[in-house]
């Protein structure tokens, strides 16, 4: 059998998205958010949505995101990205506008911007990885960081009466009069990844259907931080992280 026989189109199970472009990417080998990245590609491409897909990156493992999916991005000051995502979909209402932010940037630093933002039900889409530490830095403790969970600033363990409860934000999110849909996926498995890919495009459905803000959160590893090989690190996540942030859609209007 020749290899043209086994490669030929109609035998084809996978492609690369095409917005992804053809780089390297920077993030540790394990990480959840080459996943996530090809999910949003996917689905903006999916939709016909590249020609009007705007992505705002902020601060975190993920500021290089416009590397690395090719649609309009627009930087935004660490916390600040649904701020910005506001600015644009009031100048662009035809466009379908995106924040991708990690758990230091949605819940700590931009805690205001992103409960005002979803308060008011801007008609955009938030992506919210939520790894619980944070991986940029050195692994310091995050607002998600479980109790007891060791990170760089937190050698013994989180405490609740030194650092708190840690911050359920999506929770939050979910009882606001401006969300319409906010869910909590993962992408540790092949179900999980379809899971995930399918409350992206109903967020994009949304956001340009108007009906106000849509929220996905996906939990995720960080092995590196953790300290943990990817493997470890998915185990590690379904038994410690699983149980504080449960998988399954918050709201659906």
């Amino acid at each position: 059998m020749e290899i043209n026989d086994i490669i030929r189109p109609e035998n084809k199970v996978y492609s690369k998205p095409q917005l992804l472009d053809e780089v390297h990417m920077h993030y540790c080998p394990g990480c959840s958010h080459g996943v996530i990245h090809k999910l949003v590609a996917e689905v903006v491409d999916e939709m016909g949505l590249a020609e009007k897909t705007i992505g705002v990156s902020p601060v975190g493992c993920a500021v290089f995101a416009y590397n690395y999916i090719d649609v309009d991005w627009v930087e935004a000051a660490h916390g600040r990205a649904p701020a910005v995502a506001t600015a644009l979909n009031r100048l662009y209402p035809d466009k379908a506008v995106f924040t991708y932010q990690g758990d230091g940037d949605m819940s700590a630093i931009g805690t205001a911007e992103t409960i005002h933002a979803a308060n008011r039900g801007e008609n955009i889409v938030m992506i919210f990885v939520n790894n619980a530490i944070y991986g940029m830095t050195g692994g310091q403790m995050a607002p998600t960081t479980l109790l007891g969970q060791k990170t760089a600033t937190s050698p013994y363990g989180r405490r609740v009466d030194l650092n708190g409860h840690p911050l359920e934000i999506t929770n939050l999110l979910k009882e606001l009069d401006g969300t319409c849909y906010v869910t909590r996926q993962s992408v540790h498995t092949p179900a999980a990844v379809r899971k995930t890919k399918a409350a992206l495009k109903k967020a994009f459905e949304n956001a340009l259907a108007k009906k106000g803000t849509s929220v996905v959160e996906v939990v995720s590893t960080c092995n590196s931080g953790w300290k943990l090989s990817p493997e470890k690190a998915n185990e590690w996540m379904v038994e410690n992280m699983f149980p504080k942030y449960p998988l399954g859609d918050l709201k659906n209007l």
